[in-house]
């Protein structure tokens, strides 16, 4: 065997979780950032037991299932015209080389286990791994594998002495079981590169900042020769700029007085600058933070067919792509807005009623945005809302003061029974909602179309998506990695990153992310998301 680099026996559940260690002979590989354990010059063994557990996996229709068969597959191709002898197979001298890398698939003879204390069935696959690691290291002290090793020799096996070998596992059970026969064990993982986020705050220098106010846009060339540490600009990459404390703005300026965002610019590729935004001053709502700013110019602009945008909740996500909807669609932008609602819990064949009723509770968000939206676009609503709160539902107002309008909610229906009729008379004539299920084989031509909860959708769901765009069209895609509810997806995996990585430096696309800074739901709902993000931030690659 192989004895000038480390060995590693992989389990079952790393090559789940983490495909590319079989890299893909396409040349298609993620490299790993931070590994827990550098597998860049080891010998990688397969024990056969792991080939089995993952044919067993293959039949699932779930990411675990996806997982084993690209495994497998892979595998399949990398082993496909190797000659080799049994001899070679069962002693680890048969490694498939990749650079500087060795892999290779461990049977076990069937007599090991006469030289062992302990003898796991054909079904306990923890137990084979087990096996198949100890016949690595008896292979390594030149102990015999084939049950004719001397119970001295077997009996003097020393835990942890100068082993090479050393069994992969995030498993807690098959590691105790490991260790306690003398098996070094150690997780792996690694971080996937950071998602791409379409915005770049930066502290940019004063003449910097002076130049795009000035003259409305910054050539790419300026802006690497004064800010060189920065990495190179990616097309429709939004900038927002702000300059050093202590540093004083140009006397034109006033950060707090700057209803169009002024120091938030995009990158434009053709223009090979940075420029100013453009459609920010024409939304619906006044934007109340940068992000909110880079999504409202994202929307508005024409020249974009597909916006993706993430971010925690109560960051105005879906109320503003409600907005931008129902406002696009008066202005006769679009002939409607198409609502697919993602998230993975969705029962729809077992609920009640036709399908309009069966898709009502995924579709609640969207009119509580039109809700929310209303209150403070219809002034009529508005004056009614400062009436309630001011005299309530049943009081009147004291003698010369006010009298609430006939229009008052006093005696008639409430303001929430208004705001329904409103709601569902808009929803309509303008909104309709299909299962996800349903959007396969459409074309959504000459509409908006609007994915929420993107971040729940595998990545096959996501590509069949994506795909639906049709002439004159936009898709909007939301979402937040931080709360997948869908089994055997997580912040690397998903739909919502596959399409911000698929869709990079595109000029027909825009993406954008909120920062936790940027909730604007409520201070508890803040605090809450800063709270996650950093208690993710402290797992375990």
């Amino acid at each position: 065997m192989i004895r000038d680099r480390p060995v590693y026996v992989v389990d079952t559940n790393i090559l789940v979780d983490y495909v590319d260690i079989i890299p893909s002979l396409d040349g298609q590989r993620i490299e790993p950032r931070e590994p827990t354990v550098d597998l860049s010059k080891a010998h990688i063994v397969i024990p056969t037991a792991v080939i089995r557990e993952l044919s067993s996996f293959k039949k699932e229709k779930s990411e675990r299932g996806k997982a084993a068969r690209v495994v497998l597959k892979r595998l399949r191709k990398l082993t496909e015209g190797k000659i080799h002898t049994v001899g070679q197979l069962y002693n680890l001298n048969a490694p498939i080389e990749l650079g500087d890398q060795y892999i290779s698939i461990l049977p076990v003879h069937k007599n090991f286990k006469r030289a062992l204390p302990f003898s796991p069935s054909e079904d306990d696959m923890d137990g084979q791994i087990i096996l198949a690691t100890l016949s690595v290291l008896f292979l390594q002290r030149g102990i015999p594998i084939d049950g004719t090793a001397e119970s001295e020799a077997v009996n003097s096996f020393s835990p942890f002495s100068d082993q090479q070998t050393v069994l992969l596992t995030n498993d807690n059970g098959l590691a105790i079981r490991a260790r306690e026969r003398g098996i070094k064990t150690n997780r792996y993982g690694y971080k996937y590169p950071e998602p791409y986020t379409g915005r770049r705050d930066i502290v940019a220098p004063r003449e910097l900042f002076a130049m795009f106010l000035e003259e409305k846009r910054v050539p790419r060339e300026a802006f690497e020769q004064m800010m060189p540490e920065q990495a190179p600009l990616v097309d429709n990459e939004f900038i927002v700029m702000k300059i050093a404390e202590g540093s004083d703005y140009p006397s034109y300026y006033d950060p707090a007085f700057d209803p169009y965002f002024s120091n938030i610019g995009r990158y434009d590729y053709e223009e090979d600058a940075i420029v100013p935004l453009k459609y920010v001053s024409s939304f619906p709502v006044q934007p109340r933070n940068p992000g909110q700013a880079i999504y409202a110019e994202a929307l508005m602009d024409p020249n974009f067919a597909a916006i993706i945008c993430t971010g925690p909740a109560g960051c105005g996500k879906t109320f503003m792509a409600t907005v931008y909807g129902y406002s696009a669609c008066k202005n006769g932008d679009y002939i409607g807005v198409t609502v697919i609602p993602c998230e993975s819990h969705s029962k729809i064949g077992a609920l009640p009623g036709d399908l309009g009723e069966k898709m009502d509770p995924e579709i609640q968000p969207l009119k509580n945005a039109l809700r929310n939206y209303l209150l403070i676009s219809d002034s009529r609503l508005k004056k009614e809302l400062e009436t309630l709160r001011k005299y309530g539902a049943d009081s009147k107002p004291k003698k010369g003061a006010e009298s609430p309008d006939d229009d008052s909610c006093s005696g008639k229906r409430s303001i929430k029974a208004k705001l329904a009729d409103r709601v569902d008379l808009i929803w309509e004539n303008w909104f309709s909602s299909i299962p996800i299920e349903n959007a396969r084989g459409r074309d959504f031509a000459y509409e908006l179309a609007v994915y929420d909860e993107f971040q729940d959708q595998t990545i096959s769901q996501a590509d069949t998506l994506i795909k639906r765009l049709g002439d004159d069209g936009k898709i909007i895609i939301t979402g937040d990695i931080e709360q997948i509810h869908a089994p055997y997806l997580d912040r690397t995996n998903n739909g919502l990153v596959y399409a911000s990585r698929l869709l990079y430096n595109n000029p027909m696309v825009a993406q954008v992310c909120f920062t936790d800074e940027e909730v604007v739901r409520h201070p508890l709902v803040k605090i809450v998301a800063t709270r996650q993000k950093d208690a993710n931030s402290q797992k375990e690659p």
